[in-house]
């Protein structure tokens, strides 16, 4: 199934504005980078510093849990290397596909910025899943990949979370004005 879905988005979706729309979006995800950005703005902010520390820390947890352990575990080969015909649009990864270690870095740190202020998460959800779909569109990952990396980054979101409200009083900034 994960293959039958990666050939349909490529012969179906791809147009000159969607081969131009995701490899900007999976830019942003490149090294988290979209992420990264916030989590500083986040530590500028007196009031939101330790939801960019949660968010650095969410996305450390799930790199280590995804690109040193998962990925050099499973071994898995990445949708190209199986249909070397396709020509990618971006530079092709080096690293292992399973997980996608953009969804995973992505998820991560949105669900954290989901926990922080309702109003930062719904739009980081949705640039995370286009991030995420982004990968399927680029044949780099398969969608098994890209499943699993949102499952561990927002697991691994919740745990940091849950870790950081127990030991280092960590509440929305809603909370805080009550």
């Amino acid at each position: 199934m994960d293959t039958a879905i990666l050939l349909w988005i490529q012969e179906n979706l791809h147009n000159p504005f969607t081969d131009w729309f995701f490899p900007a979006v999976t830019f942003l995800g490149d090294k988290g980078l979209i992420w990264l950005v916030i989590a500083v703005l986040l530590l500028i902010s007196r009031k939101y510093r330790k939801w960019g520390v949660t968010m650095l820390c969410a996305m450390l947890l799930t790199a280590v849990a995804g690109e040193l352990l998962l990925k050099e575990v499973f071994e898995r080969l990445r949708p190209f290397h199986h249909f070397p015909e396709l020509e990618l649009l971006i530079e092709a990864p080096s690293s292992f596909s399973f997980p996608s270690g953009h969804t995973a870095s992505s998820f991560a740190a949105a669900v954290v910025l989901l926990k922080c202020r309702r109003s930062f998460g719904i739009p980081a959800l949705i640039l995370a899943s286009c991030i995420a779909f982004s990968r399927l569109f680029l044949f780099v990952h398969y969608p098994s990949d890209v499943l699993c990396g949102a499952i561990l980054g927002v697991l691994m979101a919740l745990l940091t979370c849950f870790l950081f409200r127990k030991f280092w009083n960590l509440q929305s900034p809603a909370r805080l004005r009550r």
